[in-house]
C-alpha cells in the first residue's frame, strides 16, 4: 500500500467525531485514467424548510412530492420483524464512500436523529457515548478541504461541487443509518472528485483497498459513477478493480449506485460544453462491476404517513403514482440500467425468473433497486455553510442559493446507502461479512417461491431520460429488468433468507 501515515483518535468524545487522517499511494494511483464524469449520484433535492422542523406531507405535497422520513420508509420495506427480533446491523460496519465530506455532518446527523427518534451515535454532536452504542467516525484520505465559500471574484464551480457532495454525505450517513440503526458507520472522504489523472477514481479505489486491508467495514457504499464509455478506453477501468477483487476475497460487500441519467449519460469533452451526451444506451460504473450489487431506483408509491404497513396510495402526487392506480412501485424514470459493454455476463446471471427481460452476452444492471426518485424521496437534513452561500441553487435559474434546513433528496444515492443497511443487517444475523452478494441474490431470484417471498417485483416503469428521448431506454417487466433489477427488498423474508443463499442454502 505503500507509506501510510495514520493518526487515531483512541476513544470518542462527546460532541465530536473520531477521526482518522491517512495518506495513501495505493496501486491505482499510478494508473492514468480517463476524464471520466464522476459524479455523485443524488440527481435532485428541494429545500422544503429552513429550519430544523422538518416539513409537513401537505407541504410535500404542494410541491409535487411525497416525502418519506425512516418509519414511513422502514414500514414500506417491512422492517419492522427484523428490528423485533434484535436484527438492526449491531456489530456490523458500514464505510460511506465521498468525496471531501462534510464539516457538520456531526450536527446534521444529531439534528436527524433528534427529529425522528433514532438511536443516538457515539461521534454526532452533543450525544455522551455509552457501552453497546453504535459508533460515527471519519476516515479523512489525504486531507479534509472544508466546505467555505469561493471568493467573489472566483469562476470556479468547486464550491457548488463540494456543497453537492455534503448534501451527498448527510444523505449517505443519515439514510442508512435510519435502516440500520445500531450499525457503526465509518465516512470515508478524499479530497478530489473529478476523475483527471490520478485523481478522483484511483483515490476512491485506494481508500477503499485501505478500509478492506484493514478491516475496517463489512459493506462499502458508493454513491457515484460515471459512464463506461466516458473512459479513454474500457481497458482504463482494470486497474481500478482492485479494491473490488480484495473485498470478494475478504467477506466485504460492496454496493453502487447504478446513475441517475437512465440510459444516458456523458463524457466529459469538450469540457468547456461540460461534456456530450454518448448518443447510445449506456450503463455506469462500477454498478456494471461484476464484483459491485448495482443498486437501481423506483418511485415509491405507497403512503408516506404509515409508519406501521405497507400501503399504496395512488391520490398523493407525484404523477408517477398517480398514472398508475394500485402499484406499489414504479421503476424510476432515471433509474441507472442497461447491459454492460466492458463485463461479460456473469455466471449468477445465467438463470433468472420467469418472465425476466433477458441477458444476453454482457452483464446486467442493476442488480436491486429501492426508492430513489425525489418525488417519492427521503428527507434530510443539511447544513451548508456559510449559510446562504453554498453554490447551489435551489429553484429555477436565478434562484437564491440553497441554505441550511430539511430537503427532499432522491438519486440512487438514496437506494444505494439504505441497501446498505440492509446488508448490515444481513451480516449481523450471519456473524460476520457476507462478500460478494450477487450469487446469493440470482440464487433467490431463481426459485419461484423464494423470489415471490423475499423481492417486491417492479413491473411498471421505463428508465428512457426524457432530456434524451434520442436515446433509448428499458421497460420494468416481470423478474429482472434494467430499470430495477431483481426489485425491492421484502427485508423481513430477504435479508435472513440471503443469508442462507450465500452460503449455498
Amino acid at each position: 500500500m505503500g507509506r501510510i501515515h495514520l493518526r487515531r483518535i483512541s476513544r470518542f468524545v462527546t460532541g465530536s467525531i473520531a477521526t482518522f487522517g491517512v495518506a495513501l499511494a495505493g496501486p491505482a494511483s499510478a494508473a492514468p485514467v480517463a476524464a471520466a464524469v464522476f459524479h455523485p449520484s443524488v440527481s435532485d433535492y428541494v429545500q422544503m424548510t429552513t429550519s430544523t422542523t422538518p416539513p409537513t406531507q401537505a407541504q410535500c405535497n404542494s410541491v409535487g412530492r411525497r416525502c418519506f422520513n425512516p418509519q414511513s420508509t422502514r414500514a414500506a420495506y417491512n422492517l419492522a420483524p427484523l428490528y423485533a427480533a434484535g436484527h438492526d446491523g449491531r456489530g456490523v460496519t458500514i464505510a460511506i464512500v465521498d468525496s471531501y465530506g462534510s464539516d457538520t455532518i456531526a450536527h446534521d446527523l444529531h439534528v436527524y436523529n433528534q427529529t425522528f427518534g433514532l438511536q443516538p451515535m457515539c461521534g454526532e454532536e452533543g450525544v455522551s457515548c455509552g457501552p453497546g452504542m453504535p459508533t460515527f467516525s471519519i476516515l479523512h484520505v489525504e486531507g479534509a478541504p472544508a466546505t467555505t465559500a469561493p471568493p467573489s471574484t472566483s469562476n470556479s464551480p468547486g464550491q457548488e461541487a463540494k456543497s453537492a457532495w455534503a448534501l451527498e454525505v448527510s444523505l449517505d450517513v443519515e439514510t442508512s443509518h435510519a435502516i440500520a440503526p445500531q450499525a457503526n458507520i465509518l465516512l470515508v472522504t478524499t479530497p478530489t472528485a473529478e476523475t483527471l489523472g490520478v485523481q478522483g477514481f484511483p483515490n476512491m479505489m485506494d481508500a477503499e483497498q485501505f478500509v478492506i486491508d484493514h478491516h475496517l467495514a463489512n459493506v462499502i457504499s458508493q454513491s457515484f459513477a460515471s459512464a463506461e464509455d466516458a473512459f479513454s478506453s474500457f481497458q482504463a477501468i482494470q486497474p481500478l478493480r482492485h479494491a473490488y477483487i480484495s473485498a470478494a476475497a475478504n467477506g466485504v460487500t460492496v454496493l453502487g449506485s447504478s446513475g441517475d441519467g437512465g440510459t444516458a449519460n456523458i463524457q466529459k469533452t469538450p469540457v468547456s460544453q461540460f461534456g456530450s451526451l454518448i448518443p447510445f444506451p449506456t450503463v455506469e460504473w462500477p454498478a456494471s462491476d461484476p464484483l459491485v450489487t448495482g443498486v437501481g431506483g423506483t418511485y415509491l408509491c405507497t403512503d408516506a404517513t404509515n409508519t406501521t404497513s405497507r400501503v399504496v396510495d395512488s391520490a398523493s402526487p407525484p404523477g408517477a403514482c398517480r398514472n398508475n392506480p394500485g402499484v406499489a412501485e414504479v421503476g424510476w424514470v432515471d433509474s441507472g440500467g442497461g447491459f454492460s459493454h466492458v463485463f461479460s455476463r456473469p455466471s449468477y446471471q445465467d438463470s433468472l425468473p420467469a418472465g425476466s427481460t433477458p441477458i444476453d452476452a454482457m452483464r446486467g444492471v442493476p442488480d436491486v433497486a429501492l426508492q430513489a426518485s425525489s418525488r417519492t424521496g427521503a428527507l434530510v437534513y443539511i447544513t451548508l455553510p456559510p449559510d446562504g452561500l453554498s453554490g447551489l441553487i435551489c429553484g429555477p435559474k436565478g434562484s437564491p442559493p440553497c441554505s441550511t434546513g430539511w430537503y427532499d433528496i432522491g438519486g440512487t444515492s438514496l437506494s444505494c446507502p439504505q441497501w446498505a443497511g440492509l446488508v448490515a443487517i444481513a451480516d449481523q444475523i450471519n456473524g460476520g461479512g457476507l462478500g460478494l452478494l450477487n450469487p446469493g441474490l440470482y440464487k433467490i431470484g431463481a426459485s419461484a417461491s423464494r423470489y415471490a417471498s423475499d423481492f417486491y417485483d417492479v413491473t411498471v416503469g421505463n428508465n428512457t431520460n426524457p432530456n434524451f428521448p434520442s436515446v433509448p431506454g428499458y421497460s420494468a417487466t416481470t423478474g429482472w429488468d434494467p430499470v430495477t433489477g431483481l426489485g425491492t427488498p421484502n427485508a423481513a423474508n430477504l435479508v435472513p433468507d440471503l443469508v442462507k443463499a450465500v452460503n449455498g442454502h
